[in-house]
C-alpha cells in the first residue's frame, strides 16, 4: 500500500474550495493520510444520534465535524492570508544538513 501525501497537516489553517461549505476557513484537527481525508473545525457538520453512556454522558443529538477529502481544501498562507499552493525548498544552515521547508507560492514566505 502506497503512502498518500496530503500536502497539509494538523494545525494548518485551510479554506474549503468546493462543496456545500465552500469559502469556510478553519484549522485542521485531524489528518488521515491512509484515506486522504481530514477533519476541519466548523466544516462539514453532521448530526449524530448518541445513546446515553453512564451518568456523566447524556444521550441526544450532537453536532460534530465529519471528515472531508484533503483535495477539497487549500492551505492559507499565514503571512499573506490568501489560499495558496505549496512549494518545497531546501534551506541550509551553517554546519547543519539541509532542511526541507514548505513555501507559499504567492508571497514566498516560509510556512511552519
Amino acid at each position: 500500500m502506497a503512502l498518500n501525501k496530503l500536502g497539509v497537516k494538523s494545525g494548518d489553517t485551510v479554506v474549503v474550495i468546493s462543496g456545500k461549505d465552500k469559502g469556510k476557513q478553519g484549522k485542521i484537527q485531524k489528518a488521515f493520510p491512509s484515506t486522504g481525508k481530514i477533519v476541519v473545525e466548523g466544516v462539514a457538520m453532521v448530526k449524530k444520534h448518541q445513546k446515553a453512556r453512564g451518568q456523566g454522558i447524556p444521550g441526544g443529538i450532537i453536532e460534530k465535524e465529519a471528515a472531508i477529502p484533503a483535495c477539497k481544501v487549500m492551505l492559507v498562507c499565514p503571512s499573506c492570508k490568501k489560499a495558496t499552493r505549496l512549494a518545497h525548498k531546501f534551506i541550509t544552515a551553517e554546519g547543519k544538513k539541509p532542511e526541507k521547508v514548505r513555501v507559499c507560492k504567492k508571497c514566498g514566505a516560509t510556512i511552519k
